[in-house]
């Protein structure tokens, strides 16, 4: 199988020894995005909203990367740390994913890097 590392400066560097991305035959998967600004290295932690919206736009840039889209995205987790923004988080994920619904987890943790609100990792298919 053919393996490829991922990277883009479109999504936000690492913050640790592993990729943003990896290709592994006709499969991309992402690792976890946290709301970072790319342009900035800004981290959004006041607004749940604007959090996700960040992370889902740096998943779409590493599977853009790969050469996948949200469009072939076939599994989803999303990892909060307060489920009381499930709602919230859900009005923003189903403007990314409109007619296409990928299977999905979301999990409540006690915390994640950089105490960010929200990490989104995604796996898709490549075009």
């Amino acid at each position: 199988m053919n393996i490829k590392i991922i990277a883009t400066e479109k999504a936000p560097a690492a913050v640790g020894p592993y990729s943003q991305g990896i290709k592994a035959g006709d499969f991309v998967y992402t690792s976890g995005q946290l709301p970072i600004d790319p342009a900035t290295g800004q981290l959004v932690q006041d607004d749940i909203q604007a959090a996700t919206r960040l992370a889902l736009n740096n998943v779409k840039a590493v599977l853009e990367e790969g050469g996948a889209s949200l469009e072939t995205v076939v599994k989803v987790t999303v990892f909060v740390k307060d489920m009381n923004n499930f709602g919230a988080i859900n009005e923003v994920y189903a403007e990314y994913f409109t007619e296409h619904k990928p299977a999905r987890s979301l999990v409540e943790v006690s915390r994640l890097p950089k105490d960010g609100v929200i990490e989104i990792e995604a796996v898709a298919i490549a075009k």
